[in-house]
């Protein structure tokens, strides 16, 4: 395990903090920025070390989707030569870590938080591999990407077909010699597909129903068209979707080779083999939904709905801005394909893009819905001394990227420090009490 401060286990001797923030990434290290300029007194607890999902559960070419600028932790936005192009994944880590090593936070890697729970007296309780600490804060900023999602029908593949999930998917010599099918097109799974469709491998692709945007549009970014048009500063109380936001999948395109944006219709007049979502798995035969041509006219009906806003900004605000040709669909499936023999086919490899689940079942308070999912006002649980930090649309489109993390984890830290105030200043009858006496 590679560790920034291994010499800070001294924080560990002490077992009563004011706040504890349980996740060492982004998140966890913005929130302690602020906790700091507060002079709130806080320990932040890293299971593995700082960056380590960035470092570990990215595969070889992984960059960012979006542009170098929007890379914003707080008081250190990227300052590098290329704010248009898109950091590479060692660079993502160098950017985090070298974030870390700037603000130096109070934190201990290595330590993992096993429970937290309500104590007698009011005070949460959290226990971890280093021995309980007792809080009146604890700051959850461990990510939803706990668990990855696999469908139970998966294990009827005979087991000379590999699977593996998509967060552990490195490289294409990686996998066995043979055709590969990757179900999911989210970020994840369309990029993988390119990976592997560029290293020469013949590729299989389940499409599923995300959406997917542009890239570069009338001579710009999309993400700068995006952003001045107020995109990104929109909450999810004002949000169309409302809460049903957070459920819907990040449109798809990519950062590779100086980015561009993903048209699954070209890679499948390229070679790649295009099926509707899988249904069910019998044996080596994979049964798939009839809603390909569904799900790649739903995807283009989101890619043309964000060029006509852009469309309609530039007419709005009088820039002289090139016209682009209308959208064009270079392929449809002539017939979906409903069912595929795996081994017939020759897939050695199946790799499953649909996602993850968080995973907080070792917070044992009533602060989720039926589903498991945190109930929360920008981050603030129900449950008092509990909040959440770095999840998607937390409050804005990128309350879960780098974006918007400052702006959240300035929030909460404000919310804690009122509420410390609050309960360190005197009642009024305390006070009326002292003046009499």
């Amino acid at each position: 395990m590679s560790t920034l401060f291994n010499n800070q286990e001294h924080l560990l001797e002490e077992k009563d903090y004011p706040v504890v923030v349980v996740g060492g990434g982004q998140a966890g290290l913005s929130v302690s920025y602020y906790l700091k300029q507060h002079g709130i007194e806080h320990i932040v607890l890293e299971k593995k070390f700082i960056a380590h999902s960035w470092a570990k559960d990215r595969w070889d070419t992984f960059c960012l989707v979006t542009p170098n600028w929007q890379c914003r932790l707080p008081d250190f936005p990227y300052a590098g030569d290329d704010p248009e192009g898109f950091m590479l994944k060692d660079q993502i880590v160098e950017y985090v870590q070298a974030f870390a090593l700037k603000t130096r936070p109070p934190v201990v890697e290595g330590v993992s938080v096993n429970q937290v729970t309500r104590q007698k007296n009011g005070d949460l309780l959290v226990a971890t591999s280093a021995g309980d600490f007792s809080t009146r804060h604890v700051i959850v900023a461990t990510g939803g990407y706990d668990m990855p999602i696999i469908p139970p029908y998966a294990e009827r593949l005979p087991k000379r077909i590999k699977q593996i999930h998509s967060v552990d998917y490195r490289n294409p010599e990686s996998l066995p010699d043979g055709e590969v099918l990757v179900v999911g097109t989210g970020q994840s799974g369309v990029q993988l597909m390119e990976d592997l469709h560029l290293a020469g491998r013949k590729v299989h692709l389940c499409v599923g129903p995300a959406p997917r945007s542009p890239r570069v549009y009338r001579g710009r970014e999309s993400t700068a068209w995006l952003m001045d048009m107020g995109v990104y500063g929109l909450t999810i109380d004002r949000h169309p979707l409302g809460d049903r936001a957070r459920e819907r999948t990040n449109h798809y395109m990519t950062g590779r080779d100086g980015g561009h944006e993903i048209d699954l219709r070209q890679f499948a007049r390229q070679g790649v083999k295009l099926y509707g979502s899988v249904a069910d798995i019998e044996g080596s035969t994979l049964r798939f939904l009839p809603d390909l041509e569904k799900n790649l006219d739903d995807a283009d009906e989101v890619y043309v709905g964000i060029r006509k806003d852009i469309d309609r900004h530039i007419a709005a605000q009088g820039i002289d801005a090139p016209i682009e040709p209308e959208f064009v669909k270079v392929w449809r499936p002539e017939q979906e394909v409903l069912s595929l023999d795996a081994e017939a086919a020759g897939i050695t490899t199946i790799i499953w893009a649909i996602g993850f689940r968080p995973d907080y079942r070792w917070i044992e308070l009533p602060a989720f819905d039926g589903r498991g999912h945190p109930k929360y006002d920008r981050g603030v649980s129900n449950v008092p001394g509990l909040y959440f930090l770095g999840l998607p649309w937390l409050n804005t489109w990128g309350s879960g990227r780098f974006l918007g993390i400052a702006e959240d984890a300035a929030h909460l830290a404000d919310v804690i420090a009122k509420r410390e105030q609050a309960a360190a200043a005197p009642s009024p009858r305390l006070a009326l009490e002292e003046v009499l006496s």
